[in-house]
This record gives structure tokens, C-alpha cells and sequence, in this order.
């Protein structure tokens, strides 16, 4: 397969490519047993739902709207995402094998990194001037890297990174920067002493 699921697919475009074998394939055989769609449907496309709940959430932070609290309540809901997708292998791509172990169907997939950066790339470069955003972004991150295996820590550690970038460059002022860059799960209120 030459798209990912959930790829726009223009008429006349390659969609597979059929390697080995001994004889021809049959085209009309190989079209019947792929799936297209007007549209990406959340069943099929996981990405497609966390690309959802980003744009709800980048929605909430224009400027015609400004409402970042119901940003960090959608981030509630793209860190359980991330959870439960973070603790399940991707490998980026899956080789589906026949019973000697060759394989038949290759199909291109999303890995760990896409999704980490699907959540939080553009929800960062529209709320990275709210401190209610970076607050609930930066716990978001800290509890990923205290839940998830160790492989993820790294895209997590890179996001972190361009979260403190975006603090460092949006908060000039010294107290306003220390407010935003404390995670609290909330936003602004939810932070309890420890």
C-alpha cells in the first residue's frame, strides 16, 4: 500500500503495488479488497479522531473564540488518548506475513512520534501564549513521561523541550514565565500543595 489509512486518494493515483510473484494479479481482485471512503471515519483512522479533538481545541484558541479553558478541557481528553495509545506498539509500519512467514501486504502506519506531535504541535503554536495552555501541556507531558515505557520518553522530552522554548519566548516577564511553566492539570486553579 502506498497511502496511509485516512489519505486523500486522487483518481488515477497509485494505491498499490504488487511486487514478486509469478503472475499477473488481477486488478479488479487487488481494487475489491480495499475500503474507500468519502471521508476518514474515527473507526478506521485513529488519527482521525485526535486530529479532531486538536482542531476543537485550536478552534477555542482563536482569536475570534479565546476560550483556552475549553482547550484544556479537550487536553483532558487528547492525554487519555496518548496514554492508552502510548503504552501499544507501532512500528510505523505492519507487515502482514502469510503461514511461511512471507509477506504479503505491506501498509505504511502512524508511530508513536506522529501521534505525540499530532497532539501537541498545533495546539502549542495557537496557545503557547496562554498560561492556561502551557500549564495543562506541560502536565500533560510530565505524566507521560512518568507513565509511559521508557522508547517514548524521547519524542516527549523533544516536545517538552519546544513547550519551555515557547514559554521562554512568550513570557518576558520573569513571574509570568514561573506561572506558566508549572504544570497543573487544570490550567490555572487545579495545582495542590505538596
Amino acid at each position: 500500500m502506498t497511502r496511509l489509512i485516512g489519505d486523500f486518494v486522487p483518481p488515477g493515483a497509485v494505491l498499490v503495488e504488487v511486487h514478486g510473484g509469478t503472475s499477473e494479479p488481477d486488478p479488479e481482485r487487488v481494487a475489491g479488497l480495499i475500503a474507500l471512503g468519502s471521508e476518514r471515519t474515527i473507526e478506521q483512522d485513529p488519527a482521525f479522531a485526535l486530529r479532531v479533538l486538536v482542531d476543537i481545541a485550536i478552534r477555542a484558541l482563536s482569536p475570534a473564540v479565546n476560550d483556552p479553558t475549553t482547550a484544556v478541557q479537550v487536553l483532558n481528553y487528547v492525554e487519555w488518548f496518548l496514554h492508552t495509545v502510548g503504552r501499544t506498539h507501532l512500528p510505523g509500519r505492519h507487515v502482514l506475513a502469510d503461514g511461511r512467514g512471507d509477506a504479503r501486504l505491506v501498509l505504511p502506519g502512524r508511530d508513536w512520534d506522529n501521534y505525540l506531535q499530532l497532539a501537541v504541535c498545533e495546539i502549542l503554536a495557537y496557545g503557547g501564549s496562554s498560561v492556561q495552555v502551557c500549564r495543562r501541556l506541560r502536565a500533560m507531558l510530565d505524566g507521560l513521561l512518568d507513565s509511559l515505557p521508557a522508547q517514548q520518553h524521547p519524542a516527549v522530552r523533544a516536545q517538552s523541550s519546544m513547550l519551555q522554548e515557547s514559554v521562554e519566548r512568550e513570557f518576558t516577564d520573569p513571574a509570568r514565565r514561573a506561572l506558566a511553566q508549572q504544570p497543573d492539570f487544570q490550567g490555572i486553579g487545579g495545582q495542590y500543595a505538596s
